[in-house]
């Protein structure tokens, strides 16, 4: 899916469409690339911390990785539809197991979300406590809104495969961290 080259109020109307994708998880990415490139900015301004360069080239790592995951969010998430919309008459043991392997697969992308979202919120914690005073409110802001990602990406991996599932303990565990980061950020400065 090409979102990257939608002007925004087209990716809006996108996203509030219709349809079933973009949903959730591609909009997890989203605030996730998104609180990345406002880490990336207030490293920037940070000219009186060593660890400046650094934390701009990891936001821009983290922004570049989480970029290409709303796309695949959608097309895992089709994938999905397809395997539901399987014809009833189908051997159900076949029908249910290729379903249970789409929606295996599905939860794999937001996983993903979940971990770049927490390494989002950790960096723009560490800004907000080592950076720029002024622009502690930007790296709050991105600490929060990967925090929301994490927490959205947790919360898709648990729907696909059970809280059980190894994936979505973890993808629960890294909500937790992005969620003390976040808590963090915001106690930076106080």
């Amino acid at each position: 899916m090409p979102y990257a080259d939608m002007p925004f109020e087209e990716l809006l109307d996108t996203i509030a469409a219709e349809t079933p994708a973009p949903g959730g998880g591609s909009v997890a990415a989203f605030v996730t690339e998104m609180a990345a490139s406002l880490a990336a900015m207030a490293a920037r301004f940070a000219h009186d911390w060593d660890g400046a360069a650094g934390a701009v080239a990891q936001a821009e790592t983290l922004r570049h990785r989480a970029a290409p995951l709303a796309g695949e969010d959608a097309v895992a998430y089709e994938n999905v539809l397809t395997a539901l919309r399987m014809p009833k008459e189908l051997e159900p043991e076949v029908r249910n197991t290729l379903i249970g392997e789409t929606l295996s697969r599905a939860a794999d992308v937001p996983l993903e979300i979940a971990e770049c979202a927490a390494s989002v919120s950790e960096l723009a914690a560490e800004i907000a406590v080592r950076g720029n005073p002024n622009l502690r409110g930007d790296a709050v802001t991105a600490a929060l809104l990967a925090e929301a990602g994490a927490w959205s990406a947790a919360c898709l991996v648990e729907i696909n495969v059970g809280a059980s599932d190894q994936r979505a303990v973890r993808a629960g565990n890294l909500a937790h961290a992005a969620a003390g980061a976040a808590r963090r950020a915001m106690d930076a400065g106080r």
